[in-house]
């Protein structure tokens, strides 16, 4: 039997300002010998320029156009979760019995049911967060009491 390799998926929110930098974290892990494979909404991946890494569908249900053809927000975030979590757990068996199963998810933090199916599947799931320092900080004083948002 041939040794068997990690694989890591990471999961950007298919948004610009996400999928770069979970982008660049994946072509980071590619550089150190892991195996990193992005899984994204069909309509992105024309965009994605990564050669050292596995790019693969994960269906958001609006896999022509995802936001634009969505009637709302709350739907297509609904039905990303839904059918995404689904593809997500199809691509995990797809590599199950390969030489590189996935042992870890890395998830954009607008993704939380990613940990979900990684737990589902008794892997590891870390959150990627592409929000920068001081939203961080200004989440810590909100928290805090430092900081109060007016009510209505």
């Amino acid at each position: 039997m041939d040794t068997q390799h990690g694989n890591v998926i990471v999961l950007p929110y298919p948004a610009q300002g996400h999928i770069n930098p979970i982008l660049q974290f994946a072509k980071l892990l590619a550089s150190k010998g892991l195996k990193a494979t992005l899984g994204t909404p069909p309509y992105t991946i024309q965009f994605i320029d990564a050669p050292t890494i596995d790019v693969e569908p994960i269906s958001d249900g609006y896999d022509e156009g995802g936001f634009k053809q969505a009637p709302s927000t709350e739907t297509y975030l609904e039905s990303y979760k839904s059918i995404g979590s689904k593809t997500l757990a199809d691509l995990i068996l797809k590599f199950k019995d390969s030489s590189s199963p996935v042992n870890c998810i890395v998830y954009d933090s607008l993704l939380p049911w990613a940990l979900d199916v990684a737990k589902h599947f008794g892997i590891c799931g870390a959150v990627f967060l592409t929000n920068s320092a001081s939203v961080c900080s200004l989440y810590w004083e909100i928290r805090s009491g430092h900081l109060t948002l007016p009510r209505g």
